[in-house]
């Protein structure tokens, strides 16, 4: 059941994707979503250099035989990355699975292609899928406004914006933002999507690398205590409302300038909050589905629970439909 273009594409037993979360989506995540029949996603953006990222990847596959994948996320940034380095990084490693995103993939398609790599590109923004598309990519994720992270600017929930992209691609949609449970695995089908990718619901799993203190304050936050910050810097990334991210959005309605932000926004201060659990000074990304998660479940427990609760939820959609 829930056999799909994307399950045969990445050669998985689900179509269930976790997010590449900065600072927390390594080996252990990665490899166990992977395990689970899913298909985890080694994060790159915030591996400090190229060797460390091999190293990442020879511990994945040191956890796992399954597939799973590496993104690059394709930034500006005040100093030069060397983005081909990244990608032939991981070719040279054996990952045949690569996403992309933040900004168009199109000049390393080509070295993607040659090396047979599976790509997918992930937006929030239905011209940059379809643009994806005609670059050659196997398949899209497109991220909706409830989504943690950068959900874009164009605030545009799921709910709207994946059957748009559904109808206007011909390769397989993944849907983001606002999925946690079998309820909207079972929506985004419905939707037209052929695969979901989650990661705040991944965030509070067992093999996620973050302080236990993190995870207890997730079960606390409902669907209503996330915000927008960086907006006027136009970055816009859904956070958790604290004091310390309400400072931040009244800096930016004072006219704060992208130099006044940085010292709040670095990644680095995420990094050390996930590391010790001081919520009280750094931007925590989470998405609204925080909401609906009252639980700490291995990765595994959340992938078998979402398919066992979708098929029956679809049993009881289909006696609703011939009336039984």
């Amino acid at each position: 059941m829930f056999k799909t273009r994307v399950t045969e594409l990445f050669g998985i037993e689900y179509p269930i994707i976790s997010g590449p979360m900065g600072y927390l989506s390594g080996a252990e995540l990665v490899s166990a979503v992977s395990n689970a029949g899913g298909l985890g996603i080694l994060v790159s953006v915030t591996i400090p250099s190229i060797e460390e990222l091999r190293e990442e990847i020879k511990r994945t596959r040191s956890l796992t035989d399954k597939p799973f994948a590496v993104n690059i996320t394709l930034l500006p940034t005040v100093q030069p990355v060397d983005y081909e380095a990244y990608f032939n990084a991981a070719i040279e490693e054996g990952v045949d699975i690569i996403e992309t995103s933040g900004r168009s993939p199109e000049p390393y398609m080509k070295l993607l292609k040659d090396a047979g790599v599976k790509t997918m590109h992930r937006a929030t923004r239905i011209r940059d899928i379809k643009t994806a598309e005609r670059l050659g990519v196997d398949a899209v994720t497109i991220v909706g406004f409830e989504a943690a992270g950068h959900p874009g600017m164009e605030d545009v929930t799921s709910l709207v914006r994946l059957p748009i992209a559904v109808d206007a691609m011909k390769v397989p949609v993944i849907a983001a933002g606002g999925i946690a449970d079998a309820r909207g695995f079972v929506a985004a089908l419905a939707l037209g999507a052929e695969g979901v990718l989650m990661g705040t619901r991944f965030m509070a799993c067992k093999e996620c690398d973050v302080h236990p203190k993190i995870r207890e304050w997730l079960m606390q936050l409902q669907e209503t205590d996330t915000m927008l910050i960086q907006r006027s810097i136009k970055n816009t990334v859904r956070v958790a409302s604290t004091d310390y991210t309400r400072n931040i959005l009244a800096m930016e309605e004072r006219g704060a300038t992208l130099e006044d932000l940085l010292p709040l926004i670095r990644g680095r201060k995420g990094a050390n909050a996930y590391t010790t659990g001081d919520i009280d000074n750094a931007a925590v990304s989470v998405g609204q589905v925080v909401g609906l998660i009252h639980d700490t479940l291995s990765a595994k427990e959340i992938i078998d629970s979402i398919i066992s609760e979708a098929e029956l939820i679809i049993r009881h959609l289909h006696d609703i439909a011939t009336c039984r």
